[in-house]
């Protein structure tokens, strides 16, 4: 006598350690639903599926485990198309769930039927159809070993009704072996060799690390190669948290509305050492113009990255924490004063800077004391647009998985559901969601998730009324003719935060931040702060479209000559 499919599948995600779903129940799911009942794997109830993938994202980036999520077929597993979409070009490992109609009427467009794996086959790592309830357990195992392995990712798996409610008698197998998937992690030997000898010799070398040296655990040896070789170390967004930003060889981030020094650097670099990174259009600019006295050695964990967006001298196929040991071993220490005395003349001359208006709120300033008072050490969630980009700049994040944000796919309304995410994988850790009125309206609706769960996270949010970094790309590309980009219909989010049973505050002058956010941040309930900042508030520096990163605009080229 054999277990239902359901059962079987809820006994594999316990055989694989699966400890929260974030979903939201329906008919073609509720074989699934009703074997939840049978288990210890806690269930949370998102209001959106939507969120529900965003926080599984949340939960897998802050816990190093696979985030897991559920939706019915049809607009359920649809709903999920933008989180699994992010976390496939972001290299989140998630196993998604869907429903689907029974077998039966598989094509026969029948009531919430949708060929799920056909529209993610481009954004999933591998996704499956299964059948046979007897294919599940194997199915499942199969799912979390491609999620988390090799350059890590989304897979889905479609369940059609009858199989989750038919009888399966067969166990989950005790090995993953997959013909054709053999992730390589130790690079060649004399490309290694190749990379040592080119980071010894170089005069003007810059790291540049992306998400990949995070999901790899290589930020120790990151650390050691950097300042065993005195080489300055610059992030993409994802990368953002691998090396510490109070570091002396930190230069922050690199590209669109990185730092000027970081820009310059890499721009006069006669070597770039690239780590798990993909040379993403934001932080090269002009390709044609990126890093153009540099030789470039690139290691990733993907071979398809290795080329695709820039030519490389030395290509390095395997994973950053195994290879960078191996490098570690063959270079010894070095100063390079020169480059680095320039660097810090670079740092001195062109800081990260936004003015001196004290009269107005500036939420530059927001984001600088919200890293003071936190010690640099929250986990910082953060949704799409300017407030993003304040948030990368200024708050010096200081360790790994404390920066979540859509890197890729600069998908609105990521940052509150992940912040979910992260605090149910890190109960004791502060956890903050920083926001816009655009992004937050997306999945605002999730502070009912956050309450029923007592989720003490705290909501920075950024009101200017409208879409700000829109607005801003209008400023400068379309002569400041502005459209679409202002809410004139936005809620009172402090009293709707109080609807929801949590606290709120409004800051409006510079003279409420500190102790607003001290009141906010000493409390144990989900808390909102609303910051009211004008709405011509812009992020600098700027790469201008077609451009290389030398020639961005920076706060001193434009705001800083009006208020002299």
């Amino acid at each position: 006598m054999g277990i239902t499919g359901a059962q079987a599948l809820v006994r594999t995600l316990e055989e694989e350690q699966v400890e929260i779903i974030f979903g939201i129940p329906g008919g073609a799911v509720l074989p699934i639903y009703d074997a939840l009942n049978e288990t210890n794997i806690r269930h949370v109830l998102v209001r959106f599926e939507q969120a529900a993938v965003h926080a599984a994202s949340g939960y897998a980036r802050t816990t190093g485990k696979p985030g897991v999520c559920l939706a019915t077929s049809g607009p359920g597993a649809t709903n999920l198309v933008t989180g699994i979409a992010g976390a496939y070009m972001d290299s989140i490992p998630l196993v998604v769930l869907t429903g689907q109609v029974p077998t039966s009427m598989i094509g026969t467009d029948a009531f919430q039927e949708v060929d799920i794996t056909g529209i993610t086959f481009p954004i999933t790592k591998h996704n499956y159809l299964v059948k046979d309830p007897n294919d599940l357990p194997r199915v499942v195992k199969e799912a979390f070993h491609i999620a988390r392995t090799g350059r890590p990712g989304p897979v889905l798996i479609d369940i059609p009704k009858d199989v989750a409610a038919g009888i399966c008698s067969r166990g989950a197998p005790e090995r993953v072996e997959l013909r054709g998937y053999k992730p390589t992690y130790k690079g060649h030997p004399n490309q290694i060799r190749n990379a040592a000898r080119l980071m010894q010799e170089a005069e003007r070398p810059v790291i540049f690390v992306g998400g990949g040296v995070i999901s790899s655990g290589a930020t120790e040896e990151l650390r050691k190669l950097a300042e065993t070789l005195s080489i300055p170390v610059a992030t993409t967004l994802m990368g953002i948290g691998s090396f510490p930003e109070n570091h002396p060889l930190s230069l922050g981030m690199l590209g669109l509305h990185g730092t000027a020094y970081a820009n310059y650097a890499v721009t006069e670099a006669d070597l770039l050492i690239a780590l798990g990174v993909r040379f993403d259009d934001r932080v090269t600019g002009l390709v044609e113009k990126f890093a153009p006295r540099a030789k470039i050695i690139h290691l990733d964990i993907d071979p398809a990255e290795i080329g695709k967006n820039v030519e490389v001298n030395v290509p390095i196929v395997g994973d950053v924490k195994l290879v960078l040991q191996s490098i570690l071993a063959l270079v010894e220490e070095k100063k390079n004063e020169e480059w680095l005395a320039k660097i810090n003349e670079w740092r001195e001359r062109y800081p990260l800077e936004y003015g001196n208006k004290k009269e107005t709120l500036r939420p530059q300033y927001v984001i600088e004391e919200l890293g003071r008072l936190t010690d640099h050490q929250a986990i910082v969630t953060a949704d799409v647009g300017q407030h993003q980009m304040w948030a990368a700049q200024f708050y010096k994040f200081a360790r790994p998985g404390s920066f979540l944000t859509s890197g890729g796919l600069g998908a609105m309304g990521y940052g509150f559901p992940a912040a979910i995410g992260a605090q149910l994988g890190n109960p004791e850790a502060l956890v903050i969601a920083v926001t816009g009125d655009g992004s937050f309206q997306m999945n605002m609706a999730e502070m009912a998730t956050a309450m029923e769960n007592n989720l003490p996270i705290k909501i920075l949010l950024f009101n200017n009324s409208g879409l700000g970094m829109v607005r801003q790309l209008q400023h400068f590309y379309c002569e400041r003719r502005y459209t679409a980009v202002e809410f004139t219909g936005n809620p009172d989010f402090v009293r709707l935060a109080e609807c929801y049973g949590a606290a709120a505050y409004r800051i409006q002058s510079p003279e409420e931040v500190v102790p607003v956010l001290k009141e906010a941040l000493n409390n144990d309930r989900l808390t909102l702060v609303e910051c009211v900042i004008d709405r011509d508030e812009w992020v600098y520096p700027m790469v201008p479209s077609a451009k290389g990163l030398d020639e961005m605009i920076q706060y001193r080229d434009v705001e800083g000559k009006q208020n002299e």
